[in-house]
Parts: structure tokens; sequence; C-alpha cells
């Protein structure tokens, strides 16, 4: 990419085919307050995915005595951790101090949290996964949401400006109604301005989940808000933080909303219920750059050529 091509100011990335135009913001924590958190299921049909398996090898150099010391022993990780770990070292970046709030839900009666922490997002791989203490008898989302909006209550004092939380399961909520219902009140919450702007990302993770019930509870609009809700399903635990990075990405609300011009002023894409990460629009043939404006402020980027050199325009 040239140099007159290269993102500037609050854009990290720009791809641009056929007149088509897809606008990677770069995230500034210093002005977003995004306060994110993480939320693995602790239920009990997770206990194998959080499994460390051993392997077994036989050490010639050793002989017996080592194989029977069990030095000769290997622990892999489990399945979860370099899930986890992606997702801290991805998410990190979003985050306004780049410390995300972990815990496992779902855990003993199912509906008790077990907090792991605030992490960093560096050094990502010194942190160990094994699964909660007390595996979960069902799967109770509620109290998890429940624990993020405590949570994000208390960071607005400190400068969080709006949440995220992401929610991983395996299985069927046992809860769903408690969800739609808790969701009505954390959207009024947000509309009175009693909470910030804020967004679920749930990812169902085997052919165990029940897609039909998770589309029940994202599909649910909100007077002034629209969607608090975005789901996926992954076939696999190791396909999940590909999906929550793709989630995170589409849903996040970066401003109030936005205006896109082209390069002679004319307004081509408008944003007004907020701003996505990620922002998509059609430029007239010839259009050479684009500018954005948020909250008064404007953003000009230059349009990269993807046939410079190829042809003439």
């Amino acid at each position: 990419m040239s140099q007159h091509e290269r993102p500037t100011g609050i854009f990290s990335d720009i791809h641009a085919e056929e007149g088509q135009v897809r606008a990677t913001l770069l995230h500034d924590p210093t002005v977003e307050g995004l306060d994110m958190a993480i939320y693995m299921d602790g239920s009990g049909s997770m206990s194998e995915e959080y499994e460390y398996k051993k392997d077994y090898q036989f050490d010639k150099k050793g002989g017996l005595w080592r194989w029977l010391t069990g030095k000769h022993v290997q622990v892999l990780p489990n399945q979860v951790e370099p899930q986890v770990h992606w997702m801290l070292e991805y998410l990190a970046t979003k985050d306004r101090n780049g410390l995300l709030r972990v815990a496992y839900w779902a855990c003993g009666n199912g509906g008790e949290i077990e907090v792991v922490g605030e992490l960093k997002g560096i050094d990502v791989k010194t942190y160990k996964f094994p699964g909660p203490e007390r595996m979960g008898e069902k799967t109770l989302l509620q109290p998890a949401i429940q624990d993020y909006i405590t949570y994000l209550e208390t960071q607005v004092a400190e400068g969080a400006k709006q949440g995220c939380a992401v929610f991983i399961t395996d299985g069927v909520l046992s809860d769903a109604d408690a969800v739609k219902s808790y969701s009505r009140q954390i959207a009024a919450q947000i509309t009175s301005g009693a909470l910030p702007r804020t967004n679920f990302v749930l990812v169902g993770v085997g052919d165990e989940v029940d897609e039909e019930q998770l589309e029940d509870i994202c599909h649910q609009e909100y007077p002034g808000i629209g969607h608090l809700w975005c789901h996926r399903i992954a076939e696999e635990i190791t396909e999940v933080a590909q999906l929550v990075a793709v989630l995170v990405d589409e849903t996040m609300t970066v401003a109030a909303g936005g205006t896109v011009y082209d390069d002679e002023g004319k307004v081509i894409k408008v944003y007004e219920a907020r701003l996505p990460a990620v922002l998509e629009f059609a430029v007239p043939e010839g259009c050479q750059s684009f500018t954005l404006e948020v909250s008064g402020q404007r953003y000009t980027q230059i349009i990269p050529d993807e046939h410079h050199g190829d042809d003439e325009h």
C-alpha cells in the first residue's frame, strides 16, 4: 500500500473494491471508554473442554525410572485455554485500560459466578483456565449478566462510557425468559441514562446449543436502542475466538452516530442510531476520498486505488 493510501486519523484499515469501501475504525480507549468482559460457561457439560490432556511418552534416555517418576508426561493445554488467550489478547486492544473482567458462569447450582479477575491482554500465555471449582448443574445466564452490569456500574465512576460482555455456552439456557426480562430492564436503564450503552455477545458451541433460543433473545429490539444482543454458533470450541472478534467488531458502538461524505461534500451514508466499528458504504465512480463526521469533528481519508498501475482513472 502506498503512503497516500494508508489509514490515517481514526482509521486502522481501509479496503476498496468496485466502488465499495470497508473502513475499520481505530478504537481509542481514552475516548470511547469501553469496558469489556469474558464469561466462560462453567456448567458440567463443559468439563471435557477444560480437561488437560496428558501425553505419555517413554523416555529412552531416562529409562524405566524416568517413566515411573512421571517425567515423561507432557501436559497439553485444554481446549478452552488457547481460545481465551486469543480473545484476551485481541479484546484488550478495544478495552479502555487493557484489562478484561474474566469469569466462569453457570457454576455450582447453575447461577453462581466464579470471577477469575481483571486480566491484562499481554503475557496471556501465563494464564491458566482449568475451569471453575464447582461445575454447574444447569445453565443460568441472567446471574452472569447481572454480575457484569454490577461490575460496569462500578467502572462508570472510573471512566467507562460503554460496555460489552461476551458469554460463551455449549448448552441450552435454563432461564431464557429471565434473560429477556432482564434485557428489557437493562435497555430501559440505558435509555434513561442510568447505564452507558452496552452490548452483549453470545456464542454457542457445539450441536447441543438451541439456536432458536439464542435467536429469540438476540432478535429482540428495544425502543431507542435497537438490538442489545448478537450471537453466532461455533461447531467446535476452536472456532470461538475468531467468531467473538468478528461479532465485537460488527456490534461495537464507537459513537452515537455519524455521517459519511464523498470528496465533493455529498452525503453518501448516514449512521443514525450508532456508529459501528466497521463502516461499509458505496462511493461514486472516481471518488478519491471520503470524510466521516462524528460529534462535530471531521476525518478525511484517501481511498486506496485497488487498480493502481493497471487502469487509468
